[in-house]
Parts: C-alpha cells; sequence; structure tokens
C-alpha cells in the first residue's frame, strides 16, 4: 500500500474537523483564537472551499488514492465536509432574512418596512468565489489625506467615491478592527463600501495610531478627529457633510460605537473640543462593547482581552484605574442621545462573545431614544464581513437598508417598537434627536 491513500484520508479527516469548528468551536482561551482562524475562513468562503474539496478528491484519485481502504475513507469523509459546508452555505444565504427583519423591526410605520433587502449592484453571487474583494473599477479612491495635519503616517484616511462623479452623496466612515494593535485602512469593508460607492455614496476608510507604540485614549481621540476633519471638508470630494455614519469591525466596532456615544466630549478631543463630532447612524460589527474583562459583563472564557488592554493600548491595571476601562467600554457610555444603531454579531463569534453584544443592545434599548436595530447571525464567526461571502451580501444589503431608512425619516428618532434581543425588553420610548447634541457622559459619572 503507497501512502497516497492515507495522504487522502488524513486531509479528508483534517477537512472534516475543521468544517466541524465552523459549527461548534472552542470558546475558551486560548484555543478560542485557533477556532477562529480554522472557522472563519471555513464558514465564509464555502464555494472556494467545496472547490477545494472536490478538487483534491479528483487528484488524489488520479493518483491512486481509492486502490486502499484508507482512500475509500477518505471520500467517505470528504462526502460528509461537503455536506457540512452546504449547510454553512445555506445559514449564510438564510442570515438575509434574519438581517431583514432585524431592520423592519424599527420601521416606524411596519407596512412600508422591506420585506426583502436590496438586490446587490456590485456584490453579485459571483463574488463570493474571490477570497479577498479589491476596490471596484467604478470607485477612485483618493489616497493618503493627512486629517490631522501633522504628517503622521497613522494620520491618513482615504476616500472612496463613484468614478463618475458625485455631489452631495452621504458618507460613511469605515474604522478598521486590529485589537487596537494591528489593522490598516485598505484591508477590511470593501464589500460593504464598493456596494455603498455603486449606490453613489461617498466612504472614508481610516487609520489611528496603534499600540502598544500608542496609548489609549490615541485611538478614539484620533477616529473623532477624521469624523471632525470629514464635518469640515468631505463636501471638497462629492460628499454631504450633513448625513455622516460610521461603521467598523472588532476593535473598529468599538470605536465606532464609542465615537457615536461620546460627540463632543472635550476628554477626547483636545484641541478641537468645538468641532462637530456627532454622526447620524452607527453600524459596528462585532465590536468589544466591554473593555473592563469582567466575564459576567463580557461573556469572556479567559483574561487575555484584559491582560492585552492592560499591558499594551491602557497601559494601566484595571484594579488600580477602573475608571479607565469602564469609560473606554461602549456600554457605559449609552445615553438618551445616541444615533440610531444596527449591532451585527455572530452567534459563533469565539473573538467577541456574542453576550458583549447582547447587553449593549439591552443597554441602548433602555436608554436611547432612537431606533436599535440587532442581527444576531446563527454559526457566523468573528469577521464575517470581510470576505465577499454570502453572509457578508446578506450584511451589506441590510446595512444600506438601515442607513437609506435613517436618511428618509423611515427610520427615526422618537417612541418606536423594536424587535429585542433574547432576554431583552423590545419596545423602547423617549424622544429627542438621534445626532446625540446632548450632554454625554463624562468618565467622572460613570459608575
Amino acid at each position: 500500500m503507497t501512502l497516497v491513500p492515507w495522504a487522502y484520508f488524513a486531509i479528508s479527516l483534517l477537512c472534516v474537523l475543521c468544517v466541524a469548528t465552523a459549527y461548534r468551536p472552542v470558546r475558551r482561551e486560548p484555543v478560542s483564537v485557533l477556532s477562529f482562524v480554522i472557522g472563519w475562513p471555513v464558514g465564509e468562503l464555502v464555494i472556494v472551499n467545496t472547490a477545494l474539496a472536490l478538487a483534491l478528491t479528483a487528484v488524489f484519485g488520479a493518483l491512486g488514492a481509492f486502490d486502499a481502504w484508507p482512500g475509500d475513507v477518505g471520500v467517505a469523509l470528504t462526502v460528509i465536509g461537503v455536506a457540512g459546508l452546504v449547510g454553512l452555505a445555506i445559514a449564510g444565504r438564510r442570515d438575509a432574512r434574519i438581517v431583514a427583519e432585524a431592520v423592519s423591526a424599527v420601521y416606524v410605520d411596519p407596512t412600508a418596512s422591506p420585506r426583502s433587502l436590496p438586490q446587490p449592484e456590485w456584490g453579485r453571487w459571483w463574488r463570493t468565489t474571490r477570497a479577498i474583494p479589491l476596490w471596484s473599477r467604478q470607485a477612485d479612491v483618493v489616497k493618503q489625506i493627512d486629517y490631522w495635519g501633522d504628517g503622521d503616517r497613522r494620520h491618513r484616511l482615504d476616500i472612496v467615491r463613484p468614478r463618475a462623479g458625485v455631489v452631495g452623496a452621504p458618507v460613511l466612515i469605515y474604522i478598521h478592527g486590529g485589537a487596537w494593535v494591528i489593522g490598516d485602512k485598505r484591508e477590511q469593508g470593501k464589500p460593504m463600501m464598493n456596494e455603498l460607492v455603486h449606490r453613489g455614496w461617498v466612504c472614508v476608510t481610516v487609520n489611528y495610531r496603534l499600540s502598544p507604540k500608542a496609548t489609549w485614549p490615541d485611538q478614539i481621540v484620533d477616529c473623532k478627529r477624521a469624523i471632525a476633519w470629514v464635518r469640515s471638508h468631505i463636501a471638497e470630494y462629492g460628499g454631504d457633510p450633513s448625513f455622516v455614519a460610521v461603521s467598523g469591525g472588532s476593535a473598529g466596532g468599538h470605536l465606532c460605537a464609542l465615537a457615536a456615544l461620546t460627540a463632543g466630549d472635550p476628554e477626547w478631543q483636545p484641541g478641537f473640543e468645538e468641532d462637530d463630532t456627532s454622526v447620524d447612524a452607527c453600524i459596528p460589527f462585532y465590536g468589544v462593547m466591554d473593555m473592563t474583562g469582567d466575564p459576567a459583563a463580557s461573556g469572556l472564557h479567559g483574561t487575555g482581552l484584559l491582560e492585552m488592554l492592560e499591558s499594551r493600548v491602557m497601559k494601566v491595571k484595571a484594579a488600580d484605574h477602573p475608571e479607565v476601562f469602564r469609560a473606554a467600554s461602549p456600554t457605559q457610555r449609552v445615553h438618551a442621545g445616541a444615533p440610531p444603531f444596527f449591532v451585527l454579531q455572530g452567534g459563533n463569534d469565539t473573538l467577541v462573545p456574542v453576550e458583549v453584544a447582547r447587553q449593549f443592545v439591552d443597554a441602548l434599548r433602555r436608554t436611547s431614544s432612537s431606533p436599535v436595530a440587532y442581527a444576531e447571525l446563527p454559526l457566523a464567526q468573528h469577521a464575517f464581513d470581510v470576505l465577499a461571502s454570502l453572509r457578508c451580501q446578506a450584511t451589506t444589503a441590510g446595512t444600506i437598508a438601515f442607513l437609506d431608512g435613517v436618511r428618509d425619516g423611515s427610520i427615526a428618532t422618537g417612541p418606536h417598537r423594536s424587535g429585542g434581543a433574547e432576554g431583552t425588553e423590545s419596545v423602547t420610548e423617549g424622544g429627542g434627536s438621534g445626532r446625540g447634541r446632548g450632554r454625554v457622559p463624562q468618565g467622572d459619572d460613570l459608575p
């Protein structure tokens, strides 16, 4: 017996284990990180992975893998793996219904709410065969604009706009993730921004200072300075400064939510205290909404996040300065004047547990006078919007429906009824501005 049947058997078994991890990830540290590394590409690139499995089977078959029993077992394992991938594809496709229901729940007039999501203009189904999305050919990218004016290479933003030109277009600012220590404005959010550009939007993707060189709150100060720059200058690039939304994933989800909740906070606007840093809507993806490391608040199975924040980001101990970590937690900063939020979270996320999003949404719905939409996506890992997957198509379309609703008044501030997250109150009442111009809780106000 040659080694070919055994090699095929081993590869097929590994594939099945990877698919199983996408379904049932290990959430306890440090294995939770490995679960993400495995489960994320398996769960999002189902078409690519299925094609790869079938191609490997054909190659090994030609090499004689089926001449011995390990090869036959390998075929059975491949069938199981492909069946699992099909199931993941179906789950990603079904997320369109979940997202549509989340957006529909916050419409003022339920009869006018979208029962189906907008059809993609850029994100056609065949985009899902590409592992890494590129900028659309219809997009004009203006690169490396210094939004601070100090020459720091991390104080740069790119503007992505329709190549055909645009005037008075709504604006989305995207803040990248990377645990506050890595990442770049060129890497994330492209499927959503490509789709928005095809629909006539102007998008801005932002860099900010990273730890350990930077020390908190440098990151949020930079993001707020970028928002202020957009408010002042985006009209020069075809954007409408009267409608600016903000989005981001993971650490970017944390930063965009925190920025949306702290407009005008002078502590985090040194030297530009009077600048307008408000936003009209916020769409955080799997954001780190609790920075205290409290298992009861974060649902974390380990102390890795808190230890990293203490040693590399905040550079102080939470036990010595708990107010720093509470002030940096969006869940602790909710207030009645918060803008409309659309929170998206994966049910299988092992880096930011689903409990984080649930508690944040619950706090917003109990306090904010603006609508709060929440989509919890079964089987979705962290970073599900980075690749042009079936799930990303659904969340992108949902984001567009939400933003369109906020812009045209179909989703408005004031008394409203919104669908509840599991274990949360689903009815919120109140009035006020969705721009968040009222006084926001300062660090000394936090419990």
